[in-house]
């Protein structure tokens, strides 16, 4: 990831780490309702006809390439999201979904993988975008990196006593 300190905080304090994800995550924030709502369903299918000589191919909800463009859009990404999977025993969907709902502000990075494991892998893996819609850890990191921005966010914004 390539976040930049203005120098005017300490590098991971928490409000370096607002003010480097409260701008990307924004991005993503109009995408939860839809995210949510599309929990537990399917939002691609295979198109496959007897009339073309070729594979089925996977075709996406709008609404989901338009979640991934916009995800893609950010400095959210890292490659190297391999080592969040093992630093912190990541094998399956339940134990993702855990550790997102145990995260603190200091996981941000942590959760940044997650979320870069499920649009990365998409981009070469068809299946892996729609499951991660259906099991609901698009959702949820999203959600919990609003949370996280919001809460500490507000905590900095407010006046000393």
């Amino acid at each position: 990831m390539s976040f930049e300190n203005d120098n005017n905080v300490n590098e991971n304090s928490v409000e370096d780490i607002v003010s480097r994800y409260r701008p990307e995550v924004s991005k993503l924030v109009p995408y939860m309702r839809w995210l949510q709502e599309n929990a537990k369903s399917e939002v691609a299918s295979s198109y496959n006809s007897s009339d073309l000589k070729s594979m089925p191919f996977p075709v996406y909800d709008s609404n989901l390439l338009a979640f991934v463009k916009a995800a893609q859009s950010t400095n959210l990404l890292d490659r190297n999201y391999v080592y969040v999977y093992s630093r912190n025993r990541l094998n399956t969907a339940k134990d993702e979904l855990l550790f997102i709902h145990d995260a603190e502000i200091r996981d941000m990075d942590d959760l940044a993988g997650i979320l870069s494991k499920y649009i990365l892998s998409g981009m070469t893996k068809g299946t892996v975008w729609a499951e991660g819609v259906r099991n609901g850890v698009l959702y949820n990191v999203v959600k919990k990196m609003d949370e996280l921005c919001r809460v500490w966010g507000r905590e900095n914004d407010r006046p000393l006593a």
